[in-house]
């Protein structure tokens, strides 16, 4: 896991530019700790940041071929190509030579070989660039799923590119300017353009690529996207599969030359994967996995349960880790360090964007920070709510017929009321997140004999998947590299992914059973506890004392009412929320609006943007 940076640019002499590819390169140290490295064309400028997972000496990067003719190919590349050993094997035999074990060759080999066309024989999460000095061809290319963030923007007449929009920024001729649509977009959930909140700056979407030649145009082209197909499997077969491509996907993605261990939370998707890494750990090595669960301080004394959150999952975590034999470390948090200022504003900065989810990306960062003083990969359940249909509104009778994305029935990270009538009138929020909506499902497949009911699950399932998980996989991946910290995501292996897809609703969610699949595939691997338990998210602070902490600062914010965030948010609106009596902020989805208006203010300083 990495982080990558560039600039291209066919009309300019970009030899004396390496101090600030230099810039944009040191705002990714955090992704990549371990090493700094360059490569240097006329046209092009390449940087990279390097956590090494996977030949520790021997990967260096940006990585290059050099022809006999003196032109060279580089690439730099970020995240893990699980399929690199049966890639390596078939590249040798069409007559490539290797130096290192690394996957990173094995990509760069792959380009050499098939071209743009090599990102459909990776299998992974993965981000990479690649520029061609034969012909100057230049190749940007995310991973089908988009486990992997990667961000462009063009600067006069070349093209920026960085693993976060911060190295883009990094440079010294592009200006921090908001971009309202993509503001709105992140604020709404909607995930309905490339656009970011940076105007001028685009995100490449999952399953894309990006080509670019001298004299031509930038060419951005779909290589993946998921496809309705006729399941014909039985009901056995179709366990017994998913089950095979599961345990497929983990086996490859526990292959490190660090130390992997699990993230445990007493949950279906964790503790699965947990015993299955287990189960592998004890028959190749003879060890036990080392899971690791978050909880803070006084919770069990003051948790509430409601229909969201209707348990803690410390009890269970620990009951899991006995059952399966792991060695299990509980990282308690305290109130302290989950209100305090450094910890807070990391999450900001890791974020580059104003939508947040308040103390759950607080705590998750403090927990990949203590996780990271023992491992360097930590294995996460993350995705198979949205693969196997986990999450309740996919049972609410409500949430599925309504017209709008099935998740805004829970959760919102701002209140329609609360924004600010100007900007509302500029922007529309509900007609945004309509329209929305309606190209998503616009964008789904069906076949001719789908039942009414498949219909609407399977765009449902579609929605998830291209909507709603690549929210939680960049908060994922921004908060654990801000710890430089890799967490891979077995559920979002890409086989897995377009089988479970495919498969009819009347199996996923058998009798109505909440993930009825995932739970016949791993039934003999999980306690009974475990297998009965109802969906429960991550865990957030049940202390009053982190809600006086949000009331305090709203209050601080309130007396500044010439602030920026001002103009996105209503003054009186929010203030009106400090009324509501003590305890009504001590759920998640309540608190959302005071943790949206702190993050807003936050951000649009840290960047100095101006609405």
């Amino acid at each position: 896991m990495c982080g990558i940076t560039g600039w291209v640019d066919y009309t300019r002499d970009l030899a004396q530019q390496r101090q600030v590819l230099g810039a944009m390169t040191d705002t990714l140290a955090l992704r990549g700790p371990d090493a700094s490295g360059s490569w240097q064309h006329r046209n092009a400028l390449l940087g990279h940041r390097r956590l090494a997972i996977i030949d520790l000496s021997g990967g260096v990067q940006p990585m290059t071929y050099r022809f006999a003719t003196g032109e060279e190919v580089a690439l730099v590349y970020t995240g893990e190509v699980y399929n690199h050993h049966a890639l390596r094997e078939r590249l040798r035999q069409a007559g490539h030579v290797f130096k290192t074990r690394s996957d990173t060759e094995v990509v760069l080999h792959a380009y050499l070989e098939w071209g743009e066309l090599c990102c459909d024989h990776l299998n992974g999460m993965f981000a990479f660039a690649v520029f061609d000095g034969r012909d100057g061809h230049f190749l940007l290319v995310r991973d089908r799923l988009g486990v992997k963030p990667l961000y462009y923007a063009r600067h006069q007449q070349g093209l920026l590119f960085g693993s976060e929009i911060k190295a883009i920024l990094a440079h010294p001729e592009v200006a921090s300017t908001l971009d309202a649509v993509g503001l709105v977009d992140a604020l709404s959930l909607s995930r309905g353009t490339t656009r970011t909140a940076f105007r001028g700056v685009s995100e490449l979407p999952p399953g894309h690529r990006l080509s670019w030649r001298p004299q031509g145009q930038v060419k951005i082209s779909r290589y993946w996207q998921l496809q309705r197909r006729e399941h014909q499997d039985d009901l056995t077969t179709t366990v017994e599969h998913t089950r095979e491509l599961l345990d497929n996907a983990l086996g490859e993605q526990l292959h490190a030359d660090v130390p992997v261990c699990s993230l445990l939370s007493g949950g279906l998707d964790s503790t699965l994967l947990t015993a299955m890494a287990q189960q592998r750990l004890v028959a190749e090595q003879g060890g036990a996995v080392n899971s690791f669960s978050v909880d803070f301080v006084g919770q069990a004394e003051q948790f509430q349960s409601d229909a969201f959150r209707p348990e803690r999952d410390q009890p269970y975590a620990l009951a899991a880790a006995q059952y399966i034999g792991s060695r299990h470390q509980t990282i308690l948090i305290d109130n302290r360090e989950l209100v305090s200022d450094p910890a807070r504003l990391a999450v900001y900065r890791a974020n580059d964007s104003a939508a947040t989810f308040g103390d759950v990306d607080t705590s998750l960062y403090l927990l990949f920070k203590a996780i990271r003083a023992h491992s360097t990969v930590a294995i996460s359940g993350e995705a198979a709510d949205e693969v196997f249909g986990g999450y309740a509104w996919f049972r609410d009778p409500q949430a599925v017929a309504a017209a709008r994305f099935p998740w805004l029935s829970r959760m919102q990270l701002l209140q329609p009321e609360l924004i600010n009538p100007e900007f509302n009138r500029a922007c529309d929020f509900a007609q945004y997140q309509d329209s929305c909506y309606h190209q998503a499902l616009d964008s789904v497949e069906h076949l001719s004999g789908d039942s009414p009911q498949e219909r609407r699950m399977r765009e449902i399932c579609h929605m998830h998947l291209q909507r709603w998980l690549p929210i939680l996989l960049d908060r994922k991946d921004r908060l654990s590299m801000a710890a430089s910290l890799e967490v891979r995501v077995p559920f979002t292996d890409h086989s897995l992914v377009e089988y479970v897809y495919n498969v009819p609703w009347s199996i996923k969610g058998k009798d109505g059973e909440e993930k009825w699949l995932l739970k016949q595939a791993g039934a003999d691997r999980v306690p009974p506890a475990v297998l009965q338990r109802r969906k429960s998210p991550y865990p957030t602070s049940a202390n009053l004392a982190y809600e006086r902490f949000l009331r305090e600062r709203i209050r601080q914010l309130l007396k500044a009412p010439d602030r920026p965030v001002f103009l996105v948010i209503d003054h009186g609106r929010l203030a009106a929320e400090l009324r509501q009596p003590e305890g009504y902020f001590n759920s998640q989805l309540r608190r959302n609006n005071l943790e949206t208006a702190l993050a807003l203010d936050t951000w649009l300083r840290e960047y100095r943007l101006t609405v």
